[in-house]
């Protein structure tokens, strides 16, 4: 495994596997990986025949009054647990590597970028796509691999996609759970204990929308309250936003008939956590596209 610091470097590699015939997956994170992460490089590895992972926490999609400078971040121990996965490169590039001075231009999703977690952090996505863009024209791949976990920024990433014509094909990973539940992620390294069983009320609220769809309610409003009960039983908790919302275009849907995301975010302490399930027309769990 080589560790890559100069866009350029990555360029070349992925230019030279493509010419020989291979396939290129590719990575994004910001590091602090955990199986989550580790998931979506294997899943890579199943399906490509070069695998990239870039390590970049991303300026430009913090607020000034979000965690960027206490973002956790270990290059040493994120580079061991890459190498035990068998990647074949990881791209750590510096801020100025990815913005060089001067820089101006950004990459916007309008009408997705707004909504969710763009609604509560105004901004992130712009700084989301604008690098992701970025990094799809530097390392050039066949497939790119993204979480469940991040909903909306698969709907928005898709959508850039599309509008933008970039030879890509996104391949989107199960959410990886911790086995209580919790959806994996770096910013639950904030929570202390009692935070950490506080925050299990976000899968426990969705696991209540999926039971009642099971069971065959499909009115939206109805489960959304259902969910909404769940998340007042701990007022510790402060909750971001309950949505049920068509999957691609993140607006509001009346039922779900025709299959829905139902997401949540909400604050444990400080700390802000996402999570979300997707059901099909049938309200049974839906697996990612």
């Amino acid at each position: 495994m080589l560790i890559l610091t100069s866009a350029a470097e990555v360029t070349a590699i992925s230019k030279e596997a493509r010419h020989a015939g291979k396939r290129v997956g590719f990575v994004p994170t910001m590091g602090a990986l955990h199986q989550g992460h580790l998931s979506l490089v294997r899943t890579a590895r199943a399906q490509a025949d070069v695998v990239i992972t870039s390590i970049f926490v991303n300026p430009m999609q913090f607020g000034p009054t979000e965690d960027f400078s206490k973002y956790p971040r270990d290059a040493e121990k994120d580079s061991a647990m890459l190498a035990a996965e068998k990647c074949d490169y990881i791209f750590l590039p510096s801020v100025e590597e990815m913005y060089p001075p001067g820089a101006t231009t950004w990459v916007n999703v309008e009408g997705l970028s707004e909504k969710l977690d763009g609604r509560s952090r105004p901004g992130h996505f712009r700084g989301v796509t604008t690098i992701v863009a970025k990094l799809f024209n530097i390392v050039q791949p066949d497939f790119a691999f993204f979480g469940q976990k991040d909903a909306a920024q698969v709907a928005i990433i898709n959508k850039m996609v599309r509008d933008l014509n970039f030879d890509v094909r996104i391949v989107v990973c199960p959410i990886v759970r911790e086995s209580d539940g919790l959806a994996m992620s770096s910013r639950n390294a904030y929570l202390n204990p009692d935070q950490r069983k506080q925050a299990l009320v976000l899968y426990r609220a969705l696991m209540r929308v999926q039971t009642l769809a099971d069971r065959g309610e499909s009115n939206s409003a109805r489960l959304k309250v259902a969910g909404e009960q769940v998340m007042a039983e701990e007022a510790a908790v402060k909750p971001d936003y309950f949505e049920i919302v068509n999957r691609d275009t993140l607006d509001p849907v009346a039922d779900i008939s025709g299959g829905a995301l139902v997401a949540v975010a909400a604050y444990v302490g400080s700390t802000r956590l996402i999570d979300n399930i997707v059901l099909t027309g049938k309200g049974t769990a839906a697996e990612p596209r």
